[in-house]
């Protein structure tokens, strides 16, 4: 009998670790993280403020160096930002003497490739995101979603393998941040994109994903990895449905376990 083949993993975290020097002595920002990242696959990571989800994401990103274990991209061990990466922020982070179409295009011109080659694209990103008729518009005349619609266009631009996003719904409306996780999941569809998503809720962080990797602080580390196992596409009714209720009570009461959250 053939023993059933596992996909390399995309992304492949094994025993990472990170240090930080202080003047007060080094802090563990990252404790033995072990993950496996699947090519097509959505994984959420959720965890309390202090837990080292950032951190991750930047080591996966090659913007910081781990100060242990091994990190590698696409069979390839980081030694830098990985090709064929999209990053969104937090912080939208656009320039505001551009306006939202040359902000988009900003991408291309990182990476040394024609602008030209990429405006349709960068136009179809914003009409598909919300934003067409604001492509002359600056950063500074739009909201505070229209702003993230915009860089997450950006990040999507040269239709990166591999998207990372950290936190990047969390300064928004709740209203403008359920529709961006439709959208984002309508696209992660689609294109079947490896995504690395960091988020404070519990309910976003399971209407998204394939599964969704719980960190606890102190020093960060992952203390379970839950698999969710809920039909696509996924619409916000999803979320008022017994199995979805299961899960989130499931991480909350795991979270409640380790004294992070009061049940």
């Amino acid at each position: 009998m053939n023993a059933t083949v596992r996909p390399v993993p995309y992304v492949a975290i094994a025993n990472a670790g990170k240090v930080y020097p202080s003047s007060h002595g080094a802090v563990t920002a990252l404790s033995d993280i072990n993950l496996d990242i699947r090519p097509g696959e959505f994984i959420s990571i959720v965890g309390p403020s202090g837990c080292g989800k950032s951190t991750l994401m930047k080591c996966v990103a090659g913007l910081e160096t781990i100060t242990g274990g091994t990190i590698s991209v696409a069979g390839q061990p980081l030694s830098g930002p990985p090709d064929g990466m999209g990053v969104v922020f937090q912080r939208d982070v656009l320039l505001d003497w551009r306006t939202i179409l040359d902000n988009v295009l900003l991408q291309a011109e990182f990476m040394g490739r024609p602008r030209a080659q990429y405006r349709d694209r960068a136009m179809q990103l914003l009409d598909r995101f919300g934003l067409g008729g604001f492509e002359k518009r600056h950063p500074w005349e739009l909201s505070g979603g229209m702003r993230q619609r915009a860089s997450i266009c950006r990040a999507l631009l040269c239709d990166p393998d591999l998207l990372l996003m950290d936190e990047p719904f969390g300064a928004l409306d709740a209203m403008t941040r359920d529709d961006l996780n439709v959208e984002l999941s309508r696209i992660w569809q689609g294109t079947n994109k490896t995504v690395l998503f960091i988020t404070h809720s519990i309910s976003e962080a399971v209407f998204l994903a394939d599964r969704v990797v719980m960190m606890s602080r102190s020093p960060g580390r992952i203390v379970d990895v839950i698999d969710i196992d809920l039909p696509r596409p996924r619409s916000l009714s999803i979320r008022e449905t017994p199995a979805f209720g299961a899960y989130t009570q499931c991480i909350r009461h795991h979270f409640a376990e380790l004294g992070i959250l009061q049940e």
